[in-house]
């Protein structure tokens, strides 16, 4: 019974001691957070925005082999320079070009995207990652459509 007693106990303690440090931390990082949430809001309001016409396109169906090339086209709507800083796509069938110049706001740029289909067949979704100075720092356009074997 006194065993029972004082392992109660013991583990009375030890959640109780746990609860304070838990409470003490979630404090600590509510603080340390808060600045840096409020400055991002900042910084969004004032962030470039990147604005497609198309976020996918469907380039239907074509034979093995064949190359497709498609023009994703954007505006900056926002407030200040868009950098594009890197595109890369899920394979390396599918390459993406962007433009290394800023594109101020209210201009337009043109993310080329070349879809190479060898060795490729049936349904195709090729995704692309644009990392650029918006929020947030990624955006994502789709190339999809179908494979026919020759």
């Amino acid at each position: 019974m006194k065993k029972l007693f004082l392992s109660l106990v013991t583990a009375g303690l030890l959640l109780s001691a746990c609860n304070q440090s838990k409470t003490t931390g979630t404090t600590a990082a509510a603080d340390s957070t808060a600045t840096p949430a409020a400055a991002t809001t900042a910084n969004a309001a004032e962030a470039p925005v990147m604005k497609f016409e198309k976020e996918s396109h469907d380039f239907g169906k074509i034979k093995q082999g064949d190359k497709i090339n498609y023009d994703f086209k954007f505006t900056n709507t926002g407030k200040s320079p868009l950098i594009i800083s890197e595109a890369h796509a899920t394979c390396g069938c599918t390459i993406p070009e962007w433009p290394k110049a800023p594109v101020k706001p209210g201009e337009s740029g043109v993310i080329k995207v070349t879809f190479n289909s060898a060795g490729k067949t049936g349904l195709q979704d090729k995704q692309i990652t644009v990392s650029a100075n918006t929020v947030p720092a990624q955006t994502m356009v789709h190339l999809i459509g179908e494979v026919l074997t020759k």
